[in-house]
């Protein structure tokens, strides 16, 4: 299996004086995802989580929904140029009698580690597929607890502190506590390893969950959240406009700019507690 981390050599300035020295980088590797030994989609990862990752992108795409939607998932014999296993191609069969989708079966998607899914279908496709709506989800949040969020987050990102280069999700309890957390150069990928492990541990929907990534929410990260049946979306950056509409429509709690306490929230507010009521005329800009 690949790395996680590698080492390369780097000049150092500081203070106007170069030095060289090693440096540890976060891994980056394509990871071709198959289908029933169909090529389906093709992902910039960093390693590890493979086969989590192939599931929670197969949940957000509307294929699967528990463990028992998934007969196998495993590395591709034969897939190396010289006839050996590759750790960057994972096949996944699906169990008898779980239909093979025609969303993607006849082109091959590349998805980036920046933005997921390049030209990923509208609102309408998440309409048809969603099997966990989060719009009755009828868990509550303190204003306090959603500000705490990002710091317990960030105490968790092992291989940031060593690389700075990653992004993260995390999963937390109504509670608080974090539940999981994945680290990846590419924030969808984060997200789907999350919900490919609840779906290996048979812990699909989400149901009362709080889902929080580093940077943006886009509207990959929105369809993913919705799809896994967690009601509560934070990102401590700006969310799309294409998120927020499908937050709205979904009954998904949408939270960006979440930092140091400040937050804005742009759908979902119900679900979130003040200590007093909400102010009016407050503006929406962070």
């Amino acid at each position: 299996m690949g790395r996680v981390t590698e080492r390369r050599r780097v000049v150092r300035v500081r203070g106007g004086v170069a030095g060289t020295r090693p440096d540890t980088l976060v891994a980056e590797e394509p990871l071709e995802i198959r289908l029933g030994g169909k090529p389906l989609a093709i992902t910039m990862r960093t390693p590890g989580d493979d086969f989590a990752l192939a599931v929670g992108f197969l949940v957000s795409e509307g294929v699967v929904g528990s463990a028992d939607d998934v007969r196998a998932v495993t590395y591709c014999e034969g897939a190396a140029e010289d006839g050996s296993n590759t750790y960057n191609v994972v096949n996944v069969q699906l169990a008898p009698g779980v239909a093979l989708p025609d969303i993607t079966l006849e082109r091959n998607v590349y998805t980036t580690s920046s933005c997921g899914l390049c030209g990923k279908a509208s609102l309408d496709a998440v309409r048809t597929a969603t099997r966990f709506p989060p719009a009755a989800d009828p868990v509550r949040l303190p204003v306090g607890l959603v500000g705490e969020l990002p710091d317990r987050l960030r105490a968790a990102q092992k291989v940031f502190d060593r690389t700075g280069g990653l992004h993260a999700a995390g999963l937390f309890s109504a509670g608080g506590e974090l539940l999981d957390v994945r680290e990846d150069v590419g924030r969808h990928n984060a997200v789907d390893k999350i919900i490919g492990r609840a779906v290996q541990a048979g812990r699909l929907p989400l149901a009362g969950s709080v889902l929080l990534v580093s940077g943006r929410a886009s509207f990959e990260l929105a369809q993913k959240a919705v799809m896994a049946g967690i009601p509560v979306l934070a990102a401590v950056s700006a969310p799309s406009s294409l998120a927020v509409d499908l937050a709205q429509e979904a009954g998904l709690t949408l939270i960006g700019f979440l930092r140091g306490g400040d937050m804005n929230i742009y759908a979902g507010e119900e679900r979130i507690e003040f200590p007093a009521p909400v102010g009016q005329g407050v503006s929406q800009r962070p």
